[in-house]
């Protein structure tokens, strides 16, 4: 039996065998990946896919070596290397947000990948003001949630995952607002 979850004061709180503790992991990353090396043949704004690349690519790369890390911190508990999953998960979640926070001002408008709500998909400066807000509070909420794991304090942690919600909120209030003043925005849905 490895352990396959953990409860949020960070003990195990449940077990699987050996397929759920060693393959299943892997397996997601690998679904994950092929997923989003497909995606972009969906979109209907595939072009825009040419136009942020490499970011793309390394979003791909971020996401599966996310899941890596997450894998390796799980083998390293059972073995009994790791005794805190919680500041490890806690790290690799806060650089995942600051590093895709960073990649959000380079992001073009697509249906999969970015702040997509109906403003920002009708409006490119909803989404370009949208993305580069949007950029700065992932990246300040990712460096909180990595110093919440570093120092393990439970209300920085708190703080860092309430501020992300809350930004998340401003940013959904924020693109409705640009594509709003936007006089070159198509209409939304909305």
């Amino acid at each position: 039996m490895l352990p396959v979850h953990w409860g949020i004061d960070g003990t195990v709180d449940r077990y699987g065998g050996k397929f759920e503790g060693l393959l299943l992991m892997p397996l997601i990353s690998l679904g994950i990946f092929l997923l989003l090396i497909y995606l972009p043949y969906l979109d209907p704004r595939k072009a825009n896919y040419l136009k942020f690349e490499k970011v793309y690519s390394m979003f791909i790369r971020l996401i599966v070596a996310f899941f890596g890390g997450i894998y390796i911190v799980t083998i390293l508990y059972a073995y009994g290397v790791v005794a805190n999953t919680n500041t490890f998960i806690m790290v690799l979640v806060g650089l995942l947000l600051a590093l895709l926070g960073n990649m959000f001002g380079k992001l073009r408008p697509t249906w999969f990948v970015g702040i997509r709500t109906a403003w920002t998909l009708s409006s490119d400066l909803s989404w370009d003001k949208t993305h580069r807000l949007g950029g700065r509070i992932f990246v300040a909420a990712g460096l909180l949630m990595t110093l919440a794991g570093i120092t393990g304090f439970t209300w920085l942690m708190i703080a860092s995952i309430a501020g992300l919600l809350l930004g998340v909120i401003a940013l959904f209030i924020y693109s409705y607002l640009i594509w709003k003043k936007d006089p070159d925005a198509r209409s939304s849905r909305f």
